[in-house]
């Protein structure tokens, strides 16, 4: 790979640099509900079927859309259009022009620098295998949860 290839616009990247660009915080594998009023992608703590939740990587990158079709293929066009990426998406930085945060494995050179900057998802998910409804798991961040009216039942007397 060549020196400092992160600094390289996507497009520019080969295979292994493209690769090598992921800083494996495993945020993109979790599962996401949209807001069919607003539009609004909320996180949640669901983890793809495949995430080892012990290393957040994919369990079988190479095979993953045979068993999750709708798994997203990442492009240097898509990298800065899918507003879901976290912020600390080193795919969605670049895309932005943005440089690596120093946590980063590739300035770091220590993998274990992610899980300390609190951007991975190891010991913080669940997978999808026994997480039961999605809406149950939303991260709602600094907003409130909607609030669901309950209604009574004559038994509740």
């Amino acid at each position: 790979m060549r020196e400092r290839f992160w600094d390289l616009p996507l497009d520019r990247l080969d295979r292994a640099e493209w690769e090598a660009l992921c800083d494996g915080c495993g945020q993109c594998c979790l599962h996401k509900v949209e807001d069919a009023d607003s539009g609004r992608v909320w996180p949640t703590n669901v983890a793809c079927k495949l995430l080892d939740l012990r290393t957040a990587r994919c369990s079988d990158y190479a095979n993953r859309r045979r068993y999750v079709p709708d798994c997203v293929r990442l492009t240097p066009a898509l990298a800065g259009q899918l507003e879901w990426l976290p912020a600390t998406c080193a795919y969605r930085l670049r895309a932005d022009g943005a440089p690596l945060p120093g946590w980063h494995p590739l300035l770091s050179g220590n993998p274990a620098t992610v899980r300390a900057a609190g951007v991975s998802v190891i010991g913080r998910v669940i997978s999808e295998t026994i997480a039961g409804p999605l809406e149950q798991h939303i991260d709602w961040g600094d907003e409130e949860p909607l609030e669901v009216e309950r209604v009574r039942d004559e038994d509740d007397d």
